[in-house]
């Protein structure tokens, strides 16, 4: 959740450190920090707040030196105070730590540090991992070797030591005032990327601090870690055993990371779905040949087919993703589809059966839940696909095969564009098996057809902005909204009530519109807002129903309907339309009207849209 930086070079580290977490910000953003070594002096100013309370902190003079770790924070254990914001220092003041993750055995090692003299300033779990180094490093890990040559392998020593302790997760970078000229950073569960510039090094959580110096990445794997000093870097498993790291270009450039114009990132990638869909399609409709070409599960083509059943698992917004995917699926391939919470398929008793394949769906790739998900059902024997948007991410390297999404970094905490691309990649994933198992060549190719044309109805879907602000305006102020669907649209009505719930802080629920007479009907008051994703399909008559039902009891009805529909205006109060297609592929269309009710929404009612309450981009903790 949180977001590290970390550099070493010939530069200053402060401004390359500030800049790196305002990249991250979208990580966490309740509390910063940052430490700098100038020579033998350790720096170190923290702040509870934005990274710009942090500036005003450090003030205009600014730290000196050209090795540092900053940190911007989401809160675990500890609330959001400057006392619990990271770096944080060991008893001595020598040793300073950022940390990404939660260590689960920390009150056990805090007692017996304590009993060992340590002392604790803090109400993080974190400072029991700087205390544990420093335990290791000045009082067992000496060799009888005083030498400046032997700091670091003692440092380094220390820090290995201290790591095998630790039970949980933790993505963690260290400096030391006894070897001013040295970074040692490791992975478990949090994800960190070491960037290779011109004479310097940046480790980061995330490319997007890094994209600005160099295209040149080492993605750490899981118990990985990396020693960086002037004459280089060395990288390693935790437990010693050094690795050959492979060089990766990072994929994207600094202006696809800038808001390009716009007030927030959120509305910048609700505008920039046409074109990312057409990125995430392009390559794999060959409109000439009638194909589609997914390159990235190609060589397990013959294992994917004769598949027996499918589980997807997701968090959030990707298991939204993962129900549509379950009913396209179902419909097009005929192959039976389970859809897990991430979350929860490791606490129960999974089933896995010969012939089963599990799809895994994560923007970042770094999901903790959804990677946990992943390893148990490799661990009993599945076969296992990622969906995922980061390159070289843990997920991606994990998975037996998979598909990227290709629509570029998503800073907003609300997803959007990728929830998109993940309804494109699982609708050709569908149409990719449905074809080897039975789906004719006609049928396939209107499929195809459909496809290609979502990128130009999302450019129309998209210029009812403004009209969709204004219904925004009217109702922001109602604290209680539905949102119903049935099949294909269902999982819609879930994603618009979570992009409301996310960033405006309304309460809103999405049910099936057939269940709301099973109870939730109740809820329904005058001037209470519902919204109904009603495109014209094969339950239309059925919600023309459900919307007399409602109307009856006096909601305000918001209907999302297909171009041309002029009968739903007898029902509807609002309506918003998006162009027609086929059945399987209108999620992707009805979905960007709930986009922007819910942008709109937040933005009349004053929130910070794009670092919502309580919430962070990327959940790498559980």
């Amino acid at each position: 959740m949180c977001g590290i930086v970390a550099y070493l070079g010939d530069k200053r580290a402060e401004p390359i450190l500030i800049e790196g977490l305002k990249r991250l910000e979208y990580r966490g953003y309740d509390s910063a920090g940052i430490a700098v070594l100038n020579n033998s002096d350790l720096q170190l100013v923290r702040s509870a707040g934005r990274i710009s309370d942090l500036e005003q902190r450090l003030g205009k003079a600014g730290l000196d030196g050209t090795v540092g770790i900053a940190h911007t924070r989401w809160a675990t254990h500890g609330a959001p105070t400057e006392a619990n914001a990271h770096p944080h220092l060991d008893h001595t003041g020598r040793i300073a730590i950022v940390h990404n993750g939660i260590i689960e055995n920390f009150a056990t090692l805090k007692t017996w540090l304590k009993g060992e003299g340590c002392r604790f300033f803090s109400d993080t779990d974190t400072e029991v991992i700087a205390n544990l180094i420093s335990h290791f490093f000045y009082n067992q890990v000496r060799g009888g070797a005083a030498a400046e040559s032997s700091v670091e392998a003692r440092l380094e020593q220390a820090v290995r030591l201290a790591l095998g302790e630790l039970e949980g997760t933790f993505g963690i970078t260290v400096i030391c005032r006894d070897k001013p000229d040295l970074l040692i950073a490791a992975r478990r569960g949090s994800p960190l990327i070491l960037g290779l510039g011109d004479g310097e090094y940046i480790i980061a959580s995330d490319a997007a601090a890094i994209v600005q110096h160099t295209k040149q990445a080492i993605y750490l794997g899981d118990n990985e870690m990396v020693v960086v000093n002037r004459d280089g870097y060395r990288t390693s498993t935790i437990d010693n055993v050094a690795i050959k790291a492979k060089i990766e270009q990072i994929e994207y450039s600094l202006e696809r990371i800038e808001r390009a114009g716009f007030e927030h990132y959120m509305a910048k990638e609700i505008a920039e779905q046409p074109q990312t869909l057409a990125d995430c399609l392009s390559g794999r409709l060959d409109l000439r040949n009638k194909e589609i070409h997914l390159g990235g599960i190609s060589h397990l083509s013959r294992e994917i087919v004769r598949a027996r059943k499918l589980i997807i698992t997701g968090c959030g917004t990707a298991w939204h993703a993962g129900l549509v995917a379950e009913y396209v699926i179902e419909q097009l391939a005929q192959l039976p589809t389970e859809v897990d919470y991430a979350s929860e398929f490791r606490y129960r008793n999974p089933i896995i059966e010969d012939g089963s394949i599990m799809i895994v769906i994560s923007q970042s790739g770094e999901t903790i839940d959804t990677l946990a998900a992943l390893r148990e059902a490799k661990a009993r024997g599945a076969l296992t696909l990622g969906v995922v948007n980061s390159v070289g991410s843990t997920i991606a390297r994990e998975t037996d095969a998979g598909i990227y999404l290709h629509v570029g970094p998503e800073i907003g905490v609300a997803s959007t564009k990728a929830f998109t691309g993940q309804l494109a990649v699982l609708s050709m994933l569908a149409l990719y098996i449905a074809r080897r198992r039975h789906m004719s060549q006609q049928r396939y190719e209107s499929y195809i057809e459909a496809l290609s044309k979502i990128p130009r109805q999302i450019t129309t879907a998209l210029e009812q902005t403004e009209h969709i602000r204004q219904v925004a305006q009217e109702y922001c102020h109602q604290e209680n909204w539905l949102f119903l669907g049935r099949g294909y649209q269902f999982p819609v009505a879930l994603e618009g009530a979570l992009k409301l719930k996310e960033i405006s802080y309304i309460h809103a629920e999405g049910l099936p519109a057939a269940e709301m007479k099973h109870g939730p009907i109740a809820l329904i008051t005058p001037e209470m807002p519902v919204v109904f994703i009603a495109p014209r399909c094969s339950q239309y008559e059925k919600q023309i129903g459900n919307l007399e039902e409602v109307k009856a009891r006096g909601g305000k009805i918001i209907a999302v309907a297909t171009e041309g529909d002029d009968r739903i205006k007898d029902y509807a109060d609002q309506v918003f339309f998006v162009p027609d297609t086929l059945e399987e592929l209108q999620p992707i269309l009805t979905v960007i009207p709930l986009q922007l009710l819910a942008y709109h929404a937040a933005v009349a009612r004053g929130h910070d849209v794009d670092k919502p309450r309580n919430l962070a981009k990327s959940v790498t903790v559980e």
